[in-house]
């Protein structure tokens, strides 16, 4: 059986890590483990994790402050490139990103590089979102689309299957992006390597607990990457 590794950045997500790590762990898929990279969340985020690492196959990432999520989801790249793992699977701690879609993801990575979860594809769809944050996505996905000649639907979802070799050929050290705009940077590099990239339809869904991590320093960082990212 191949072995998937599932990756979830987390920043005060106790309210909604255990269900995750539960959900997860209830589709009896062998040979699948979870880390966890913690930014030292200030509501104990990272001592849960370590309660649930005594239970499942869970492997903990203490990080010392809030570093972004690039970085993160780049440090446990940086790991996992070093093991036996065939699949890296990344998704938000919210619950968000539903773990019922874990097989759809790993199915599709039978004939495809990179698996892009697109809210934008026929089926996809986004639960509990307003109007303005439904329209600064649509924005962000034609900006990044029209500015690096990227044919996919969604390019800015946060939810992605990698077949490890994707990533052990990638230069994760020089990958740029602090924010959210690793999404796009990781499916960019991806597309101009060669790589056979898919979509399957997901459902996105406002999470229910916290705050959104989404602020003005972010979204300014994504329009000037993109630009950067061009002239690579």
């Amino acid at each position: 059986m191949p072995h998937v590794v599932v990756v979830t950045p987390t920043y005060n997500e106790r309210e909604t890590l255990p269900s995750l790590v539960e959900k997860i762990f209830a589709l009896t898929i062998s040979g699948l483990s979870v880390i966890v990279v913690d930014d030292n969340s200030p509501d104990g985020t990272g001592a849960v994790a370590d309660a649930l690492a005594r239970r499942f196959p869970v492997r903990v990432i203490h990080r010392r402050e809030k570093s972004g999520l690039g970085t993160a989801y780049r440090d446990a790249f940086s790991e996992i490139i070093r093991t036996d793992a065939d699949y890296v699977i990344q998704m938000d701690a919210d619950l968000s990103h539903d773990p019922a879609a874990i097989p759809s993801f790993l199915q599709a990575a039978t004939s495809c590089d990179v698996v892009l979860g697109s809210r934008y594809v026929s089926g996809g769809t986004i639960k509990r979102w307003d109007l303005k944050r439904r329209l600064l996505s649509r924005w962000g996905n034609a900006y990044a689309r029209a500015v690096l000649g990227l044919p996919y639907r969604d390019v800015t979802g946060g939810y992605k299957c990698f077949r490890t070799a994707v990533l052990k050929k990638m230069d994760l050290a020089g990958l740029s992006s602090i924010g959210y705009n690793f999404q796009i940077e990781t499916t960019y590099r991806a597309h101009r390597a060669g790589y056979r990239i898919c979509e399957i339809p997901i459902t996105f869904t406002e999470r229910a607990a916290g705050a959104s991590k989404l602020n003005f320093r972010i979204i300014a960082e994504s329009f000037l990457k993109v630009l950067a990212l061009k002239f690579l």
